[in-house]
């Protein structure tokens, strides 16, 4: 996502994050087979894991989780914040880039290829929402 918003020249209006909710490898670098996957993609990464803070969901207007657990843990503790909160491929499913709304986690031995595509195809809806919503 963050390459696609600096290719559309929007990185000065748009701070992307991504944290775990669960995350017992703060502070470490992304996956090995991750960082292959992206490699092949020409998109390098240079985030390291950290877990989501009560502070992300009043400090950012969207909270974009992978799959139904991730939203069930966060919607129980985001009651009053201001962070509209909901599952990542929603948006891509509804413009039927995807047939679902839920991203598989390929760790450790899964499809990483599948995953990115999916991924891809979350974050292309997304920005477009974005750009229709905020007129960028």
């Amino acid at each position: 996502m963050t390459a696609m918003v600096a290719k559309a020249g929007l990185a000065d209006l748009i701070k992307i994050d991504s944290a775990g909710t669960h995350c017992g490898l703060t502070g470490e670098e992304a996956y090995f087979r991750v960082i292959d996957t992206l490699n092949r993609y020409n998109i390098k990464s240079s985030s390291t894991a950290r877990q989501l803070q009560y502070e992300d969901l009043g400090e950012f207007d969207y909270v974009l989780v992978m799959d139904r657990r991730n939203l069930s843990f966060v919607l129980r503790h985001s009651a009053g914040c201001r962070a509209q909160v909901g599952l990542f491929l929603e948006d891509a499913q509804r413009e039927r880039l995807v047939h679902r709304d839920e991203v598989t986690d390929p760790f450790p031995n899964g499809d990483y290829e599948e995953a990115y595509r999916v991924i891809y195809a979350g974050c292309t809806a997304l920005l477009a929402k974005l750009r229709l919503k905020h007129q960028l």
